[in-house]
C-alpha cells in the first residue's frame, strides 16, 4: 500500500467514523431518552407533549389562565389580547381565543397556517392541556385551557408554537453532539498519529539515524526495509547504497595498498639494475676495466640492464593503458585453431635449443573463428609460454599445448611439468607485480606484469583466464574465448575498436 494512498484512507476514515459516530450517537441518545427505537419522530412529539411552551411563554400561559378563572371576560378585551399576542410575537409564538365554535382572537401570523381546522375539542375538565398537532407536514406544539365566560358560552386560550424537530434537535442537542463529535475527532486523530508514526514517521527516523551514522562513517551496520512500500523501497535503496560505499571505501583501501604495493616493486625492480650499472660505470670511470676484455664485459652488462629496464618500462606502460582501457584492439575474425598451430610451430624450434618437449594436443576442429587481435593474442601466448619456462626445475622439461571446445568456447591450455604453485599463492599470480617468492629475484621471475597483461588482454577480448596446479605436479594456464563460428567465412571483415 503506498503511502499516499495510506493517507488519503487514513483522512477518510477519519471522515467517515466521526460522521458514522455523530449520527449513531444521535440515534442512541434519543432511544435514551424515549426508550424507543422504531421512530426518532416519537421522541419530538413525546417531549413537546410534556414541555410544549419555553419559560416565557408559559409565563403569559399561566397569566391567561390566571384571568380565565378569575375575571374570565377581560379576555375578550381586543386591547389585553393584542397586547399578549405582542409578547408572544416576541418569543415567536401565536395565540388563539375562542368563543365557542368562534375564534375571538387569531395571532396574524398563524392566520395562513390554517392551525384552527386542527384545534382540539373543548374538554372543560382540563386533563391535557399540553399536547402537539400537525397541519400538514407543520408541526405545531400549545398548551390549552378552557372554561366559561358564562354559563352560556364556553372559551379556549391556546398559546401555539410552530416547531422544526430538525432545529429543535439542533438546539437540543447540539451540546452534547459536538462535545461527543470533538472526542471521537480526538480518539480518531490519536489513532491515526499513531498509525502514521508507527508506518511512516519511524522508518523516516531510522533512515535519519543511518544517514547520520554514514556522515560519521560508521558503514557496519544493516538496514532492514520493513514494508514493500515507498519507504521500505527507500530503506532497501539506502540499504544497497550503504553496502555500495561500504564496498567502495574497502576497494579504495585495496587500491591504496595497491598502490603503495606498486611504487614499492616499481622501485626495487628499478633500483636493482640502475644499482648494477651504477657499479659498472664507476667501475670503467675508476679504470677497474683496464682491459678490453673487462671493457666489453661492463659494456655488455650495462646494455642488458638497460634493456631489462626498457623491458619493464614498456610492459609497465602497456598494462597501464590496458587497466586504463586505452590501449586499441584490431579486432578481427580468426581462425584460432589455424592461430594457435601457428604459434606452435613458431615456438617448437626455440624450445627444441633450450631441450624443452613441446607437445601439442589437437582439438578436432577444422576451423573455430572468434573476434580476436592478433597481435594481442600472441602476447598472451608468449607471456604464459615464458612463464612457464621460468619456473621450470625438472631435467626433462615438458610443456603441452592443448585446445578443446566446449560450450562455444575454445580453450587453450598451457601445461608444465614444473614445481607447480601452492594454494595460497594460486589465486594472486594475475594481480601485477606480484611473484610467489617475495625476494623478487630476477634469476626466478621477470617484472611481475606478464600474467597481469595477459589476463587484461584475455578478458578486453571478453573471454577469461584462470589457472589450476598441484604442488609439486606442475601449472596449467587456461584461457578460453567465445566462439562466433565453427564453418569458414573467407569473407570475414575487420572489426577496429
Amino acid at each position: 500500500m503506498s503511502i499516499r494512498f495510506r493517507i488519503l484512507l487514513s483522512f477518510m476514515t477519519t471522515l467517515a467514523v466521526t460522521v458514522l459516530i455523530f449520527f449513531l450517537t444521535a440515534y442512541l441518545i434519543s432511544v435514551a431518552v424515549t426508550g424507543d427505537a422504531r421512530s426518532i419522530s416519537r421522541f419530538y412529539n413525546i417531549h413537546y407533549t410534556l414541555h410544549p411552551l419555553t419559560a416565557e411563554e408559559e409565563t403569559i400561559f399561566m397569566e391567561m389562565k390566571y384571568l380565565a378563572k378569575e375575571n374570565p371576560e377581560k379576555l375578550k378585551s381586543r386591547t389585553l389580547l393584542e397586547n399578549y399576542d405582542f409578547q408572544l410575537k416576541m418569543v415567536q409564538a401565536g395565540l388563539i381565543v375562542r368563543n365557542n365554535s368562534e375564534l375571538l382572537f387569531m395571532s396574524p401570523t398563524l392566520r395562513e397556517t390554517k392551525v384552527e381546522s386542527a384545534l382540539p375539542d373543548y374538554e372543560m375538565n382540563n386533563y391535557s392541556i399540553r399536547n402537539s398537532f400537525n397541519v400538514g407536514s407543520r408541526f405545531f406544539s400549545y398548551a390549552k385551557f378552557d372554561f366559561y365566560f358564562s354559563e352560556q358560552d364556553r372559551g379556549s386560550i391556546f398559546v401555539i408554537r410552530e416547531r422544526s424537530p430538525f432545529a429543535e434537535m439542533i438546539r437540543t442537542l447540539l451540546p452534547i453532539l459536538i462535545g461527543v463529535l470533538l472526542a471521537i475527532l480526538l480518539l480518531t486523530s490519536i489513532v491515526i498519529y499513531r498509525y502514521v508514526t508507527r508506518t511512516i514517521v519511524n522508518p523516516i527516523n531510522v533512515l535519519r539515524d543511518s544517514a547520520q551514522r554514514i556522515k560519521e562513517g560508521d558503514l557496519q551496520f544493516k538496514l532492514k526495509p520493513e514494508s514493500a512500500d515507498e519507504i521500505g523501497q527507500l530503506s532497501m535503496a539506502f540499504e544497497q547504497m550503504r553496502q555500495k560505499l561500504n564496498e567502495s571505501i574497502g576497494l579504495q583501501v585495496q587500491y591504496e595498498e595497491n598502490r603503495k604495493q606498486l611504487i614499492s616493486n616499481i622501485s626495487h625492480d628499478l633500483k636493482t639494475p640502475i644499482t648494477t650499472i651504477k657499479g659498472y660505470v664507476e667501475g670503467i670511470r675508476d679504470g677497474v676495466a683496464d682491459t678490453k676484455e673487462k671493457m666489453d664485459k661492463y659494456i655488455d652488462t650495462i646494455y642488458t640492464k638497460t634493456m631489462d629496464m626498457d623491458r619493464l618500462v614498456d610492459e609497465l606502460f602497456l598494462y597501464s593503458k590496458l587497466d586504463l582501457k586505452r590501449e586499441p584492439f584490431s579486432f578481427e575474425t580468426v581462425d584460432l585453431h589455424r592461430f594457435m598451430q601457428d604459434m606452435f610451430e613458431e615456438t617448437e624450434f626455440e624450445f627444441r635449443n633450450k631441450e624443452i618437449t613441446f607437445l601439442w594436443e589437437d582439438a578436432r576442429y577444422p576451423e573455430v573463428f572468434v573476434l580476436a587481435d592478433r597481435e594481442k593474442l600472441k602476447r598472451v601466448f608468449s607471456n604464459l609460454l615464458n612463464n612457464c619456462v621460468k619456473y621450470m626445475d625438472k631435467l626433462d622439461k615438458v610443456i603441452v599445448v592443448k585446445t578443446t571446445v566446449n560450450d562455444r568456447q575454445f580453450t587453450v591450455e598451457i601445461r608444465d611439468n614444473g614445481p607447480g604453485i601452492r594454494p595460497e599463492v594460486l589465486p594472486h599470480i594475475f594481480e601485477r607485480f606480484y611473484r610467489g617468492e617475495p625476494s623478487r629475484n630476477t634469476k626466478t621471475g621477470g617484472s611481475g606484469l606478464g600474467l597481469a597483461i595477459a589476463k587484461q588482454i584475455v578478458e578486453g577480448h571478453g573471454g577469461r583466464i584462470w589457472a589450476e596446479s598441484e604442488w609439486g605436479q606442475g601449472t596449467s594456464l587456461f584461457f578460453s574465448l567465445q566462439i562466433l563460428s565453427t564453418h569458414g567465412d573467407n569473407d570475414a571483415k575487420n572489426i577496429n575498436h
